[in-house]
């Protein structure tokens, strides 16, 4: 993924960098990330929080893990909205 790519993605989701410097993706929304290397793939699950330096992507999970991927690693990413579904009425009630 080219930095172009990559930082077009980010405005498109509305992530923000706080006064630290990580890349914070907007409350709610959780964000995947794919990469391979030589035939090998990570995926990378539940990311809040990124940093970039040096080609080197920080990506924080919500479960405070950190993973370092090389940018140009990455070939994909998803963002969970974190919409809730509401539920309807259950099968076999009434009212």
């Amino acid at each position: 993924m080219t930095e172009d790519m990559f930082r077009s993605l980010l405005d498109d989701i509305g992530a923000k960098r706080d006064d630290e410097g990580s890349i914070r993706l907007p409350e709610g929304q959780l964000m995947t990330l794919y990469a391979a290397h030589d035939g090998v793939s990570l995926t990378v699950a539940k990311v809040e929080s990124l940093r970039v330096n040096n080609g080197v992507v920080r990506a924080r999970s919500a479960k405070g893990e950190s993973y370092y991927i090389a940018r140009d690693d990455l070939f994909a990413m998803s963002v969970d909205g974190g919409a809730q579904i509401q539920a309807g009425r259950k099968a076999g009630f009434l009212g």
